[in-house]
Formats: C-alpha cells, structure tokens, sequence
C-alpha cells in the first residue's frame, strides 16, 4: 500500500528486510542447460576450504599464521563473560593437583600398603608409599582451602560476583577452593588450559564461569589481571610457576602490588629459600616483605582483607572498609 505525502508524492512502502518480491540472479547456482557440468562445479567450490567463511574454519584458524587472532579470542571470550557476570576482583588459589581430599589419599596409602605386604622387597613400592604418606599429610590443606573458598563465597554471597575466587579449575587443592565456594553457593572461576591429553575440569566450578584458554600467557593475564590476591598452597612446577611469576612482576612493579600468602610455612621454607636469596644479594631485603605465611583459612582472609585497608584500597566486599 501506498501513501501520500503532504507534497501529494507517493511514498512507497518499506522494504521487507529479508525477502524479494523477485530474486537476484546469485541466489540460485547456475542451471545445467547451458552447462551440464555447472552445479557439480559450484557443490565443489561450496564444499572447498578456501571458501569457507574464516571465521567458520576451524582448520585456518588453527594455522601458525593465524596466532595473533588466537590470541586475541583466548583474551576476549573469558573477559567478555566475566564482565557480564560483574567480576570485578578476584582472589586467585593455586596448590597441588596432586594433594587430593584425605580419603582419597588415605585410600591410596592403604592400597599400596597391601601391595608392599604382597612385595616387601619392592623399592619402588616402598618409595611411592613413603611419598603417598607424606600427601597424606599435606591433604589437610585440602580442608584449609576448602573453608577459605567459602569465607571468599560468602563474602559476597551468591548474587555479588564482584569478589570472586579464581583458580586454574584443576582438581587436588584448586578444586578444594573451588568446592568451598560451591558450598556456600557462591559463584568461582576456573581456567582450564589446553594440553597434550585432555583435562577435565573440577566439579564444583560455576558453569558459566568455567573456561578452557588454549595459550599459557592468556590464562596468566587472566589470572593477575583482575587479582587482589594469590593465595598458594603446597604445589608443584605450576604453583610455583605462578608463585615467582607474581612475585616478580611486584618487584618490579610491572603490577599494582598485591597480597602473596604462602599456606603452609613450613613447606614453603623447604621449597623456597629467600633468606639464602637474600644473602647470596640476588634480591633485596625488602623482597621478602612482598609475601607473607599463613596456616589457617582465616588468617589467609584477614590478612588480604588488612593489607587492602592498610593499603587505602578496601576489598569491595570488605564490611570493615568503613570503620
């Protein structure tokens, strides 16, 4: 239908976005009449790779030289969902994948115990229940980071996302962290990375906070760039990867210092000497007042929230900031 306008024109009626009355020329293949081999010609031109929309392609973008877009999506899909679900902050845990729940690592102890009664002899017996009796002692910790996720959970409670736990969504102790925040039904992150052999993720993440980075040096960025604190337990090559990696991004102030707090004093003197560092003036004395030793949940959560205040920036979940 048309109508008039004050000028007495005809003003046609709007376009349909989507359909023509007549269709254009493309939107059918050539017909066979005049060349009988056309529509085979254009099925294999549709079902080559170079006509592939590139973003569709999953082969292209795999290529070496298509690294930088990678990049730029590993960054971009994690920090997109992470902005729409109001993270602001987080408090990032890292530990031993290898440090399980104690009845898991009692299970363990107690099976090998059983084999070495059936092979007295064995030494490699003998040596893997020795180390699986002193991950048995470590999986204490698995209750310590288990409350802490909890105290982090409920400081912001299950609709305030601001505050968030992060962990690299593996099992052992990032999975106790992350489990603490399940409990109390608070959101928590994970950051699964790509690997040889597939990795699962832990239970206990929040769905639509749980991702899987394919580059090291993205999940990293993911890790810091929003941390208000690294919190480590006793862990092996990553944790103390991240550990060093935080440490001397503060000494340099490449970041905005942060709290580090090492779980376990008495493993962490063992793992990691700095008074020998020092001494051997391979760093300065002031480095070691970039970290500090914790044993309980609570002193973990009342030291970072203290050291925010003391530092003029209150947590926002902090209830204290205002006192």
């Amino acid at each position: 239908m048309h109508e008039k306008s004050t000028s007495g024109r005809r003003i046609p009626a709007p376009a349909d976005p989507l359909r023509r009355s007549e269709p254009l020329p493309w939107e059918s293949a050539k017909s066979p009449v005049d060349d009988p081999d056309a529509p085979s010609r254009v099925r294999q031109i549709l079902e080559s790779a170079t006509y592939r929309r590139a973003d569709s392609d999953v082969d292209f973008l795999d290529e070496d030289g298509v690294r930088g877009p990678r990049l730029e999506l590993d960054f971009l899909k994690p920090d997109l969902h992470l902005r729409r679900q109001g993270v602001e902050q987080t408090i990032v845990v890292f530990g031993g994948s290898r440090i399980p729940e104690p009845a898991e690592a009692s299970r363990r102890v107690e099976a090998l115990k059983a084999a070495l009664d059936k092979a007295p002899a064995d030494e490699v017996l003998a040596r893997r229940l020795a180390v699986a009796e002193r991950v048995l002692e470590k999986s204490y910790f698995y209750g310590v980071a288990r409350e802490f996720g909890a105290i982090v959970g409920r400081s912001g409670g299950p609709r305030d996302a601001r505050v968030t736990l992060m962990t690299g969504g593996g099992p052992g102790l990032m999975e106790a962290a992350n489990r603490g925040a399940f409990d109390v039904g608070a959101k928590s992150i994970g950051l699964n990375i790509t690997l040889p052999r597939e990795q699962f993720p832990n239970p206990y993440l929040s769905q639509e906070l749980a991702f899987c980075v394919r580059y090291f040096a993205i999940r990293k960025l993911h890790f810091l760039l929003r941390a208000k604190a690294l919190v480590a337990f006793p862990g092996g090559f990553g944790t103390l990867d991240e550990v060093f990696e935080t440490l001397n991004l503060v000494q340099s102030r490449t970041i905005e210092p942060l709290p580090v707090v090492l779980v376990g004093e008495r493993f962490w003197r063992r793992a990691f000497d700095p008074d020998f560092l020092v001494d051997e003036g391979v760093i300065d004395a002031e480095d070691r007042e970039l970290f500090w030793y914790a044993e309980t949940a609570e002193d973990i959560w009342d030291g970072i929230c203290k050291w925010h205040r003391d530092a003029g920036r209150p947590l926002l979940c902090d209830p204290k900031a205002e006192e």
